[in-house]
């Protein structure tokens, strides 16, 4: 039971990375971006051809960055110079994208039998079991990521994103170019999102180009899971509800399978979750507003 936690909290945080990727275009920026649904196998792609191939995980970590920041860019280039709208826009990047991994991988699936992830080798070095590993290479990771986030939004670069997600037209009249601010969020976002797709690959020991299927509502999930249950009282509190709200999403999914629900059913009740926790304030308010009447 205690191993079995600990690897669903690992999985939580190496998956919160995604979150945070996800939580960047729909609260900072105010954009549905379903492209992540394609650069997430991106980075699972990149990371696990350039492993094969004798690369370091690190190289693979950090490729799988740079393509998850050109998939932004192009999600960018074209909701904000084609004038394409930003929900159509990452639709297109996704699809492209599949080819993209298609191509990159050479086959639909790639195995990671032999070859030497972060995982592994933190096994090596530590002495620890699996759980233990990916649990402390998780907490590093969105350590850094975190810290490294909410260092970015307080500089003046950072402050000028979150104020085009906030009004558009106000930042515009200070001198902002917005089609900048929306590349850069989105370039972050994706990047963050390949990232998390190369560490879930390497945990998984195998990439697969499907692995992207509910990116998206697994994101959201996290997202408003976490915003529900820990708050958004500052920036630093909506970080750290994001990292939260993915652990206690894969430990609710882990809960479920444990009683019994079939697998096939997790993205029918995922959806349903995120639909639930959507629609929370509605709940409250209305529930406020009859307190009120009596």
């Amino acid at each position: 039971m205690v191993s079995l936690t600990i690897s669903t909290i690992a999985i939580g945080l190496l998956w919160a990375v995604m979150a945070l990727g996800v939580y960047i275009t729909y609260r900072v920026l105010d954009i549905a971006d379903l492209s992540v649904e394609g650069s997430f196998p991106l980075g699972a792609a990149i990371a696990a051809s350039l492993m094969v191939a004798g690369y370091g995980p690190l190289t693979a970590i950090i490729a799988a960055f740079v393509l998850g920041a050109l998939a932004g860019i192009a999600t960018g280039l074209l909701h904000t110079k084609m004038k394409i709208p930003a929900l159509l826009a990452g639709i297109l990047t996704m699809i492209a994208l599949y080819s993209v991994n298609l191509r990159i991988m050479g086959k639909a699936n790639i195995p990671l039998l032999g070859v030497d992830t972060t995982f592994k080798i933190a096994r090596n070095l530590t002495g620890l079991n699996s759980g233990e590993c990916t649990l402390i290479v998780g907490f590093v990771v969105t350590a850094i990521v975190s810290l490294f986030l909410y260092w970015f939004f307080g500089t003046e670069i950072g402050a000028a994103v979150r104020a085009t997600g906030f009004n558009q037209q106000m930042i515009r009249a200070q001198g902002v170019n917005t089609d900048n601010t929306i590349i850069l969020g989105l370039l972050l976002s994706n990047g963050l999102v390949a990232v998390s797709g190369a560490l879930v690959a390497q945990s998984n020991g195998f990439a697969d180009v499907g692995m992207g299927v509910g990116t998206i509502v697994i994101g959201l999930a996290s997202v408003i899971i976490g915003e529900v249950l820990f708050g958004t009282r500052s920036f630093a509190n909506c970080l750290i509800s994001v990292v939260l709200g993915s652990v206690i999403y894969r430990i609710v999914i882990a809960a479920v399978l444990a009683m019994g629900m079939p697998p096939n059913d997790l993205k029918l009740f995922t959806a349903v979750l995120v639909a639930i926790a959507l629609a929370m304030p509605l709940f409250k308010q209305k529930l406020s507003s009859r307190k009120v009447v009596h």
